[in-house]
């Protein structure tokens, strides 16, 4: 357990197990701990694994920002190329979920050859055409004096969850609220990412766009639905840790 500087924002991260690295990134109002601890990531990698997961800035133990631009563009995911200078990983295997799938997307066009191989858990895509979804309703949530006073039931879900993880709630508003570019079905085709890319989704998940346009999307991409799972149940799956696993350890040197 330790902390580096990532242009001024402190970052918190952790390591277990030996071996080829795995990078973990997880998802929005959640840490490291909750979504790759608790649901037994940590214990189901580190046999096979230098297992390395960060605290997302704005979440956990590392750095909470209040002002959005602390979060605008890229920089979550610059966070990640920062924590593997600093661990001096050149490249890597790597999986996010949900908030921290968004972030490594961002990666396999940014940064491909930095990454061996990445799983891309609990999102789809959204087409150029499709309606922009508005954060604005979360953003207005997570500030609300009282969880009381929200109407709008998914940004009440929202805050109800970044409640429960005792995250701060000003910090996850201004990174709900940051400038960032949405990566369409069509810009993702454009880069031509080359990097194996595995997507894991539950069938039961109403919180993301749609993980075939996503496969579609990512020429030589696996798909793999996650029977009966939501947004919240699917990472403690087993048969997603199994998939995981199977695609690690097939993925080229």
């Amino acid at each position: 357990m330790a902390y580096f500087d990532s242009d001024g924002v402190q970052i918190y991260f952790e390591e277990h197990g030996s071996g080829d690295p795995v990078v973990l990134v997880h998802g929005f109002a959640s840490r490291a701990e909750h979504n790759w601890g608790a649901t037994n990531w940590f214990t189901t990698l580190a046999p096979h694994y230098r297992v390395v997961a960060l605290d997302c800035r704005g979440h956990g133990n590392s750095g909470k920002p209040h002002d959005s631009a602390a979060y605008g563009g890229e920089a979550m995911a610059e966070d990640v190329i920062r924590l593997m200078d600093h661990l001096g990983i050149k490249r890597t295997l790597i999986m996010g979920y949900s908030m921290g799938g968004r972030i490594v997307t961002g990666l396999l066009m940014s940064h491909p050859e930095r990454l061996r191989a990445a799983v891309v858990g609990g999102i789809g895509a959204v087409s150029a055409t499709a309606p922009s979804f508005s954060r604005k309703p979360i953003v207005d949530a997570l500030l609300a004096e009282n969880i009381s006073g929200v109407t709008d039931q998914r940004a009440k879900e929202f805050r109800r969850f970044a409640e429960s993880t005792g995250n701060d709630l000003k910090a996850l508003a201004a990174c709900m609220g940051a400038a960032r570019d949405d990566f369409t079905a069509e810009h993702i085709a454009a880069q031509k990412i080359r990097v194996p890319v595995m997507i894991v989704i539950g069938t039961k998940d109403v919180l993301v766009g749609n993980p075939t346009l996503l496969r579609d999307s990512i020429a030589g991409s696996k798909l793999v639905m996650l029977e009966g799972r939501d947004h919240l149940s699917a990472p403690g799956d087993k048969h997603y840790k199994e998939a995981v696993l199977e695609f690690f350890m097939s993925a080229p040197a």
